[in-house]
């Protein structure tokens, strides 16, 4: 047999392989996803283009397919508190609260970390909204629950929005815990070229 036909032969052959292996686990992967983690992405990824209202149909659209879908339930309320839907958001963020706690094993570690942010961007709610005791009890209760899923942005996050000294939930509750120790006149709880620093917490993957 000819020695270049041969190793021609063997060439096709590995790379008709690699093709094949490489669309069985696309095929694979796409197929075994679970429902709603497609529009659940399409949602994420609207909040970065802060498309708020497609963020939300995307959103709708996930949980239609899968009611319990929490990475869907926790990116519809950070979209809302992005419209300032404060009431409505602090609503669908105290419901994804309570299905967490009913559901949530040990071993969880995403759904806890999506508990975490949960609470904290509950605890942001009502900050911004003036009820500095609510936040610091949500802000507590998040770092409780998973601290290290709520420490603030990564290094990629700061590169990309911008944020040189970023707030983190850590510091908030110990500057509000400090604040309101001091007899009310004493008081400064809100400053607002910090308190536009702080963003919304989600897990790395929703």
């Amino acid at each position: 047999m000819n020695i270049n036909i041969l190793r021609r032969f063997i060439i096709i052959c590995a790379v008709s392989t690699f093709v094949m292996f490489t669309f069985w686990a696309v095929y694979k992967s796409f197929v075994n996803r679970p429902l709603g983690d497609y529009e659940t992405e399409v949602c994420d990824n609207r909040l970065k283009d802060k498309m708020w209202d497609k963020a939300i149909k995307a959103a709708n659209e996930a949980l239609i397919k899968n009611p319990e879908h929490r990475g869907a339930m926790m990116c519809e309320a950070i979209a809302n508190i992005n419209k300032k839907e404060y009431d409505l958001a602090s609503k669908q963020l105290s419901n994804l609260i309570v299905f967490l706690n009913k559901t949530l094993v040990d071993d969880d570690l995403t759904g806890r970390g999506t508990l975490a942010a949960a609470y904290a961007n509950r605890g942001i709610i009502k900050d911004r909204k003036g009820d500095y005791e609510g936040a610091l009890k949500d802000y507590i209760k998040s770092l409780e629950t998973d601290s290290e899923a709520v420490e603030g942005p990564g290094l990629g996050e700061k590169i990309l929005y911008m944020i040189n000294k970023p707030s983190s939930i850590r510091k908030r509750a110990q500057y509000i815990y400090e604040q309101l120790k001091l007899p009310e006149e004493e008081r400064v709880l809100s400053v607002p070229d910090r308190d536009k620093e702080q963003i919304m917490h989600k897990p790395g993957k929703l």
